[in-house]
């Protein structure tokens, strides 16, 4: 019952996440017939979601400014800027216009990321109750659900194009029930002086945003092409690693959701590390699709708590005012991995092969755990000791 309960507390900000999950599945399940579609190497293809990417970046600013702005219709109008740019995106023959598609998927992928996670945070305060992990856990699970629907419409024989467009249909039901009844009460747009959680504090929890993001996004959308390419998969076979990322991250995120009150949160951020670098190194490792489908799942399964972890975490150190610029400033550092990932990925594996590229995330995982887990508990203990 108090599961239910929760649902209906964040079941406004649900929906927009409801909105990315659906989007992003739809379109790394679809990569490889995207790739091919705009006659794209690795490398181009990294480029342009890179350059893209900058879409995520521009959220800093406007999810502030279209908070204090738009209010209740800002999240509405973002969402369905998320599906209007990935409509684009299928409909793309070349590489200029996939990535002007995807860079107004991106932009309003990012404002609704920041403005859900700041309304769950705001849901949080106000009822005792950790939604946080709850909240991620949907989004996964949808995530699981449309990668599977969109290899099935592959196998049917659709084309990018026309899985966008009953996408944006989705996405269309979903913007509208994101409103809200009424205004949400205005955030401040900057941290101020004196606030018990100090800027360099952030921006910690910012990095370790981004190693999750970098992981996530690398596994989501490179999966179905190791699967397909280096493992020889077909398409239902290669849309099932997106598939198996998004169900393990919910399964993870609800277990987070339920151990939330028992665990620290720097124990489950070093498990979620250490689990999710094994998986991907052995995903990157694997020679058969069975032994990458487990990977994966690990993969999955560790990283998935962690970024609700840590903007849960920012979410409650700081003042209730300050919450949208913090969440902001986290989050547009997690964002810095859709520069790092594309690149990252696309390079590395037109030079040595998609599995290095895997070993690469995997080494990044374990560096984290090593180094900004540490700092970022000991920063969070010496806040609580200045309050």
């Amino acid at each position: 019952m108090s599961l239910i309960n929760d649902i209906k507390h964040s079941r406004k900000p649900l929906a927009g996440f409801l909105v990315i999950g659906c989007a992003w599945a739809t379109c790394f399940a679809q990569m490889p017939a995207i790739k091919a579609g705009i006659g794209a190497s690795d490398a181009v293809l990294g480029t342009a979601i890179l350059v893209s990417s900058m879409g995520a970046l521009a959220a800093m600013w406007l999810a502030p400014f279209a908070d204090r702005v738009a209010g209740r219709w800002a999240m509405p109008v973002f969402a369905c800027a998320v599906g209007a740019g990935m409509i684009g995106a299928g409909a793309a023959t070349e590489v200029i216009a996939f990535t002007l598609g995807m860079l107004l998927a991106a932009t309003g992928s990012g404002v609704v990321d920041v403005l859900v996670n700041v309304r769950v945070s705001e849901i949080e305060a106000r009822t005792g109750r950790k939604l946080m992990n709850l909240n991620h856990a949907l989004y996964s699970f949808t995530y699981a659900g449309a990668a599977l629907a969109t290899g099935a419409f592959r196998e049917l024989g659709w084309t990018p194009l026309q899985v966008f467009a009953l996408l944006g249909a989705v996405v269309a039901v979903l913007a509208w029930m994101t409103l809200e009844a009424r205004t949400p009460p205005e955030m401040e747009t900057e941290i101020p002086q004196g606030a018990a959680m100090p800027h360099g504090l952030v921006w910690l929890a910012g990095l370790l945003v981004m190693v999750a993001f970098l992981s996530e996004a690398s596994a989501e959308g490179w999966s179905a092409l190791h699967l397909e390419r280096t493992l020889g998969g077909g398409a239902a076979e290669g849309a099932l690693g997106p598939a198996i990322l998004g169900l393990t991250m919910g399964i993870g995120r609800l277990a987070g959701h339920i151990i939330a009150h028992r665990v620290t949160d720097t124990v489950m951020m070093i498990c979620a590390l250490l689990l999710s670098g094994f998986g991907l190194a052995l995903a990157g490792a694997a020679p058969t699709l069975g032994i990458a489908y487990l990977g994966f799942g690990l993969g999955g399964l560790g990283i998935s708590v962690l970024a609700p972890v840590t903007l849960a975490l920012v979410g409650r150190i700081v003042p209730p005012k300050a919450r949208l610029a913090a969440i902001s400033r986290a989050s547009v550092l997690g964002y810095g991995a859709f520069f790092l990932g594309p690149p990252l990925m696309g390079f590395t594996s037109e030079l040595f092969g998609l599995r290095a590229a895997f070993f690469v995330i995997a080494a990044v995982l374990i560096i984290a755990c090593a180094t900004i887990v540490p700092a970022l508990a000991r920063g969070v203990r010496r806040n609580e000791l200045a309050v």
